[in-house]
């Protein structure tokens, strides 16, 4: 793939699934559907708004499911839809890399 089409690929994938959260949020997707106040216990220092958004971002682009419950008080369970898991080897390679990082950055302020 040519260079400058890769940068708008990579800038196109970063716009669906970059920033702070949203890849924390669909990490803790991909085991299986989570209800809103599991996954807000899950990723310390979200807000409830921030997550709200970037829950309903993420449905806008068709990467998770939001299923509600008709039951009181509502449920409302969160998961990855097909489409979602493709981003599956991608976060597990991150997460990979952040490992890598972490251990070169702890050795450097060792040493």
């Amino acid at each position: 793939m040519p260079k400058n089409k890769c940068h708008t690929a990579v800038q196109i994938a970063l716009n669906v699934i970059g920033g702070k959260w949203k890849p924390i949020i669909l990490w803790h997707l991909i085991d299986g559907a989570v209800r809103f106040g599991e996954l807000h216990r899950m990723i310390p220092g979200v807000s409830q708004k921030m997550l709200t958004q970037q829950l309903r971002e993420l449905e806008a682009d068709k990467i998770i499911n939001r299923k509600v419950y008709q039951e009181v008080p509502p449920k409302v369970e969160y998961s990855l839809t097909n489409y979602g898991l493709t981003l599956h080897p991608i976060l597990e390679n991150l997460g990979n890399w952040g490992e890598l990082h972490h251990t070169k950055q702890s050795l450097k302020t060792t040493n």
